[in-house]
């Protein structure tokens, strides 16, 4: 077959050889990515199956299934390197990746903040924090924007955690009779948060007044985050659920329901 290929291509014998010798680690080194891809999802999926049945802490368990998989992967990646001949003890093309790894880990043992924790840190690291995966943390704004942080960007800024600080968030939502009245509602509604001098302000901690729905029975139903130092939120939940229902009654919004949550 070489000797054929030699002919009709004018190449010669050991070229062939050479061009057929490398299609087939090529080859090998696509089928250990194609495997090993598929063996880690499965792995990560048992992880994630077994820890949701366990209770597992949810800090620690997103992390332990990623970590499952990605420990997996990388072999797989290296082991498909190795096939094709490509050096890995001296490349930079896993640096970073390492680097996000071992932040993650160091993240998850000395525990500077945990999900649900409001942080603030470097660059876009800012907000509550939703889930700390093997590479990446999940950040939730203020604005509903989600942001994916690298671990390692987080772990060398500093970094504050509201959440330890005594802040603590308070969750009130209005549902109001017609739809036309949402823009007079939020504008309202935020002049009631303003006027409350215990809310806690910031880039952070400030508050916001969204629409969290439109119920399919008509009106629409609007939600009110506010933070606030941890012995003020019993009280101010209940004042700012007073205020809003007064101001808009006011302002000719027809309130329909009222309901704090922490």
């Amino acid at each position: 077959m070489i000797d054929t290929l030699a002919r009709l291509f004018h190449l010669q014998p050991a070229l062939v050889v050479s061009m057929t010798s490398g299609a087939i680690h090529l080859a090998v080194a696509v089928l250990i990515l194609v495997v090993g891809w598929w063996f880690s999802n499965r792995i990560g999926a048992a992880l994630a199956h077994g820890l949701s049945r366990t209770h597992a802490d949810p800090t620690l368990a997103p992390l332990i299934a990623s970590l499952g998989s990605w420990a997996i992967r990388i072999l797989a990646f290296i082991a498909a390197l190795g096939e094709i001949g490509v050096a890995t003890a001296s490349g930079l093309a896993l640096q970073g990746t390492l680097q996000n790894i071992a932040a993650g880990l160091m993240l998850l043992m000395l525990r500077p903040f945990r999900v649900g924790d409001v942080i603030e840190g470097s660059g876009a690291a800012a907000g509550t924090v939703s889930e700390i995966g093997l590479f990446t943390t999940r950040i939730e704004r203020t604005d509903g924007n989600v942001v994916f942080v690298p671990n390692s960007q987080i772990w060398s800024n500093p970094i504050v955690n509201y959440s330890t600080g005594g802040a603590k968030r308070v969750n009130v939502e209005i549902d109001i009779a017609h739809r036309n009245d949402v823009d007079t509602a939020i504008g309202v509604l935020k002049k009631v948060v303003a006027d409350e001098p215990r809310v806690l302000g910031g880039a952070t901690l400030a508050p916001a007044v969204t629409v969290d729905s439109y119920p399919s029975d008509g009106g629409a139903r609007l939600r009110v985050d506010a933070w606030m130092r941890e012995p003020d939120a019993p009280l101010i939940g209940e004042t700012l659920q007073s205020r809003a229902t007064e101001a808009l009654a006011e302002a000719g919004c027809r309130v329909a329901e009222a309901t704090e949550t922490a």
